[in-house]
C-alpha cells in the first residue's frame, strides 16, 4: 500500500526531532534544476509567480540562494517533521514509535513541487513551491509538465516494492494532478471526508485536511493493508458512509454535534 499526501506551506525547523534517522530525496537532479532557475528570479518576480507577500518573497528568495544539493542534518529536516499544516496536525506524531516511523517510510509518500516525491524521513530544506505554480521551464509551461511521468514512475517503483497494488490518495487535487492516473500501476482509492453543516453533508476544507492526516495516522499505526481496514476508520467522530461511497471513493461523514 502507498498513501499519498500533500505537503504544507507552514514549516518547522526549530523543534526537537524525535529521531536522527534520515534518507535522501531521490529526485535531487530535478530539484537542483528547478532551484537553478528559481535563483535567477528576483524576490519580486518570485512574489508575482507565487502570489505571496513581499516578506515571503524575500524569505523564499533567500531560501533558494542557500539551497544545497548535499542534504544533511545541518541544513535539512525530515519531511514528516518539517511540514506543520492541517494534514500534519491531524497526525499524532508525538505518539509514534520507531516501528511506526518504519511503517510510514514504507507506505507514506508526500508529493512535492520541488522534490517530486518525498518519503517521511527524506531530508528536505525549507522551500515554497506549490505544484500548481505556473513556472515555465525547459520541459513545459508549468510544474506538471516539468515532472511529467517521473513522479508516477517513482510511485510505481515503490508500489512494486510494497507488494501491494493499493494506492490511497489523501492528497489535494492540486498535488494528485501530478500523478498520471493511466500510468499508475495500482488500484486507486480516494477517501472523502464530509461534515454536517445546516443539515447537509459536504467537504469543509479545514476539517477535511485534518481528517486526511488522521487517516494517514490510522493506516500507519494500525498496519492497515486493505480496503476493509480503511472502512473501519472512526477517528474524531467520522464513520464510513456506505450509502454515499463507491468502489473507488470511500466517504466518511461526521455529524455536526460530534465535531469538536
Amino acid at each position: 500500500m502507498l498513501v499519498l499526501l500533500s505537503p504544507a506551506k507552514s514549516l518547522d525547523y526549530e523543534s526537537t526531532l524525535p529521531t536522527k534517522k534520515h534518507t535522501k530525496p531521490r529526485l535531487l537532479d530535478d530539484s537542483e534544476e528547478l532551484v537553478v532557475q528559481l535563483r535567477q528570479m528576483s524576490a519580486s518576480q518570485l512574489g508575482s509567480l507565487m502570489s505571496i507577500s513581499s516578506k515571503l518573497s524575500e524569505l523564499n528568495a533567500d531560501r533558494y540562494m542557500k539551497w544545497e544539493r548535499d542534504v544533511s542534518n545541518a541544513n535539512s529536516r525530515q519531511a514528516l517533521f518539517a511540514f506543520t499544516g492541517d494534514v500534519y496536525q491531524g497526525m499524532e506524531l508525538s505518539e509514534w514509535s520507531a516501528s511506526n516511523l518504519s511503517e510510514a517510510q514504507k507506505k507514506v509518500r508526500i508529493l512535492s513541487g520541488l522534490y517530486g516525491v518525498l518519503r517521511p524521513l527524506d531530508l528536505m530544506q525549507a522551500y515554497r513551491l506549490e505544484m500548481g505554480t505556473k513556472l515555465e521551464n525547459t520541459r513545459g509551461k508549468n510544474l506538471y509538465a516539468f515532472w511529467g511521468s517521473k513522479i508516477t514512475n517513482l510511485l510505481n517503483k515503490d508500489l512494486k516494492s510494497s507488494g501491494s497494488s493499493l494506492v490511497v490518495n489523501l492528497a489535494s487535487n492540486e498535488y494528485f494532478s501530478s500523478v498520471k492516473k493511466k500510468e499508475l500501476n495500482g488500484i486507486l482509492i480516494t477517501p472523502s471526508f464530509k461534515d454536517e453543516k445546516n443539515g447537509k453533508y459536504k467537504v469543509i476544507s479545514f476539517y477535511a485536511k485534518k481528517a486526511r492526516g488522521m487517516m494517514a495516522d490510522y493506516i500507519v499505526r494500525n498496519g492497515i493493508e486493505d480496503v476493509a481496514g480503511l472502512k473501519n476508520f472512526k477517528s474524531a467522530g467520522y464513520k464510513f458512509d456506505r450509502v454515499s461511497s463507491t468502489d473507488t471513493e470511500l466517504v466518511f461523514s461526521r455529524a455536526e454535534k460530534k465535531r469538536a
